[in-house]
């Protein structure tokens, strides 16, 4: 007996079930559905998101950030926020530090989530999930509500790795006033009680 027909006898050995049916399959093609923040391309956006549809779209600004960090600092930020024709956005937010004239000094915090209206009897009311998860070991579920051009969540559950930042709670108000978009951060560190972490303002540079 050839090592190769060893080999497969072995895995046949742990594997009663036999090989699995994927094995000799032909290949899979590129990821076939396209998301976009842009509401003249792509998929149609959901009937539910309809609510939130000015929060589509490709952001860019400026902000502070401040607790937990020993003093405050400016940052630059793009948000982008998109969909792929299911009842959900994609959040994604990637910032980086400031210098006095504005120039990049290094990356900041990175953000990834979901936002999805709560359907009653299959229709959106302002009752608003999401999820947070950022690369430091935390990751946050917030429950809030949507009226047009404004969005209040405070955090359900939050949970950190043992080395992430013990975040204990959060707060976020987001809201499109004259066609920028604008929000407020807050958390808890321990037992701290919330307290402003960051905020900003970013003009609308896609969709």
């Amino acid at each position: 007996m050839s090592s190769e027909e060893a080999a497969l006898a072995s895995s046949e050995a742990e594997n009663p079930l036999g090989p699995p049916p994927w094995l000799n399959a032909p290949p899979v093609e590129r990821y076939p559905y396209e998301d976009t923040h842009d509401l003249r391309s792509g998929p149609d956006l959901h009937p539910a998101l309809l609510g939130l549809l000015p929060f589509v779209g490709l952001w860019r600004g400026r902000g502070q950030g401040g607790f937990p960090a020993d003093e405050d600092y400016d940052f630059g930020q793009e948000i982008r926020i998109s969909h792929d024709g299911r009842d959900f956005l994609r959040y994604e937010s990637r910032a980086w530090l400031l210098d006095p004239e504005s120039k990049p000094l290094g990356r900041a915090l990175t953000e990834s989530g979901f936002w999805r209206p709560v359907l009653v009897d299959g229709r959106p009311g302002d009752e608003m999930e999401a999820t947070m998860i950022r690369p430091d070991g935390v990751a946050e579920l917030y429950l809030g509500k949507a009226a047009t051009t404004r969005l209040e969540m405070a955090a359900d559950a939050v949970a950190y790795t043992p080395s992430g930042l013990h975040v204990t709670g959060g707060h976020r108000l987001f809201g499109i006033v004259e066609g920028a978009l604008l929000y407020a951060h807050e958390i808890a560190v321990e037992d701290s009680g919330l307290k402003p972490h960051m905020s900003a303002r970013l003009l609308r540079i896609g969709g």
